[in-house]
């Protein structure tokens, strides 16, 4: 029993080894990529009144994601900044985070499609902390934790973080439209590739 005890503390302490702890970024300065770059193309993308392809790369998503404020709490646990990694059909998150004076690797793997009906899926692909799979654990709490925050905001579910949780722990599709500034926009196509992902916008005309 020691022994298998000593095997899973192992599996839990695993560091994958592509996992690299981002730069720290100055906090206080919005990420340039975000202002200067993808907003401005999703836009003058938008004011065209037709369909264009916005370009996400791996690097400015980890550029805007170390500019954010860092560490973030959630039931007593510290997150630290993760990055973010783009492979063929997915995004993998990776992350430390600390509970009990302990730090561990944090692996997220999500996948994201649009169905025949237009519906966007986020689907949780899998969950680990160290080499341990704890994905069927993390949906269970996740949905009961999801259901009394609906409850206790006497909320439909509607709203955009409410949808995303659903499609995340449910595999629920939502209309994938978006605001961004005063432009309403919805996603057509995504697809995922090594390094970048590709979404293709539609505007959509009040």
């Amino acid at each position: 029993m020691g022994l298998l005890i000593a095997v899973f503390i192992l599996l839990l302490l695993y560091r994958p080894g592509r996992y690299i702890p981002p730069k720290v970024i100055n906090q206080k300065q919005v990420s340039p990529y975000l202002t200067h770059e993808l907003l401005p193309e999703v836009y003058n993308g938008s004011q065209l009144g037709e369909p264009f392809d916005l370009v996400v790369s791996q690097d400015g998503v980890n550029e805007i994601i170390a500019r954010s404020k860092w560490p973030r709490q959630w039931e007593g646990i510290d997150f630290w900044a993760p990055v973010a990694f783009f492979v063929p059909g997915r995004v993998v998150l990776m992350g430390e985070a600390g509970v009990g004076g302990a730090e561990f690797i944090v692996t997220v793997v999500v996948e994201a499609k649009i169905d025949d009906g237009g519906l966007l899926h986020l689907r949780l692909g899998k969950v680990r902390v160290g080499a341990v799979n704890i994905t069927p654990l993390v949906k269970v709490i996740g949905r009961g934790m999801h259901a009394e925050r609906l409850a206790a905001k006497g909320s439909d579910g509607k709203e955009l973080r409410a949808q995303i949780a659903a499609s995340l722990l449910n595999d629920e599709g939502f209309e994938p439209v978006f605001k961004i500034e005063d432009e309403r926009v919805r996603v057509e196509e995504i697809s995922i590739e090594r390094g970048e992902l590709k979404v293709r916008l539609v505007p959509v005309v009040e």
